[in-house]
């Protein structure tokens, strides 16, 4: 859900031809299937740069498609801030290993194990 300040930007002519003309795009160029995990359909026009108070009225970030990703629902649950809502279905987004360096944990990024 939008936080309060942004339902205004989301309900806005602008924003909605915007996205509208992004899922165009997306659907021309590979039948509107999600840009991060490239399995299932898009499902949401996801802003790259998070939306603040200070940046939502910016065209040259609010509106522009360089800053735009079409993802499918469960991928868009697991950018930071997102999902997290849902206690239930929260999880880590990374942990560490021995050396101290960041593991993602985001199943997108977790690749199949090899079969030999």
């Amino acid at each position: 859900m939008a936080k309060e300040f942004a339902k205004k930007f989301y309900n806005r002519k602008g924003w909605k031809l915007c996205k509208d003309s992004y899922i165009a795009d997306r659907i021309m160029i590979d039948g509107g299937l999600c840009e991060e995990c490239h399995e299932a359909a898009g499902y949401i026009v996801h802003h790259k740069i998070i939306l603040t108070e200070d940046n939502i009225n910016n065209p040259e970030i609010a509106l522009n498609h360089d800053y735009l990703e079409y993802v499918c629902k469960k991928c868009h649950d697991q950018f930071d801030g997102h999902g997290i809502g849902n206690k239930s279905k929260y999880k880590p987004l990374f942990c560490f290993d021995e050396a101290g360096q960041p593991i993602s944990l985001r199943d997108i990024d977790i690749l199949p194990p090899k079969k030999y």
